[in-house]
């Protein structure tokens, strides 16, 4: 009886001296004890090789989707992910008359499921400068129609069309950075196969 009683009490007191550690962590846990901040430093040394032109595209993917269908022409629109010119270098890097340009150029829309294709010249945009910088000198290119459309300039993304340009990358070269984009659109018949179709929209800066 002796053990058995013992046995029960030590069983009792490691049960209360569990349930006062585990409100003492908690308590601990919800009492803040001091802050100590921690400086974060770098340095940047400056380019020795020289500054950079370069473009960057915020994203790999874009989806369109109907909008404005009429019973004879299906129309899908969807936008480019922000394209950023940045140009690092200083105007005596930049040859003299020097401009940049971006251009942007389509693959044939081809069916996941084994539809014919779409042509490239189905697919169209209408650029925009969402920054050009403080001079304005960065200009977006014109507006790309379609097969489906009556427009003499250009037919769909088959070449290379313009997004955007600079014509003078030294005159400019100290804002740095400009964005862009486009309003994508697909015009179809409205006969066109339905499924999934895929696309590759291939952006290139030259100077």
């Amino acid at each position: 009886m002796k053990r058995t009683r013992f046995a029960a009490r030590c069983a009792a007191i490691t049960t209360a001296t569990a349930l006062l550690l585990g409100v003492a962590g908690m308590a601990m846990a919800e009492e803040n004890h001091g802050d100590q901040d921690v400086d974060v430093n770098v340095g940047i040394t400056e380019l020795v090789d020289g500054g950079v032109l370069a473009m960057s595209v915020a994203g790999t993917a874009t989806t369109l989707t109907e909008d404005g269908s009429t019973p004879t022409v299906r129309q899908f629109k969807g936008t480019l992910p922000t394209v950023t010119v940045t140009d690092t270098r200083t105007a005596s890097e930049i040859p003299a008359g020097a401009g940049w340009y971006v251009l942007g150029t389509s693959t044939d829309f081809a069916g996941g499921a084994g539809q014919p294709a779409i042509s490239a010249s189905h697919l169209g945009w209408a650029p925009r400068v969402i920054d050009g910088g403080e001079s304005g000198l960065v200009a977006e290119g014109d507006q790309v129609d379609t097969v489906m459309d009556s427009s003499p300039i250009a037919v769909g993304l088959v070449d290379q069309e313009l997004l955007a340009l600079a014509l003078d990358s030294g005159a400019i070269a100290s804002e740095g950075q400009w964005t862009a984009t486009a309003d994508l659109f697909l015009r179809t018949p409205a006969t066109v196969a339905p499924g999934g179709y895929t696309a590759k929209l291939t952006l290139s800066l030259f100077e």
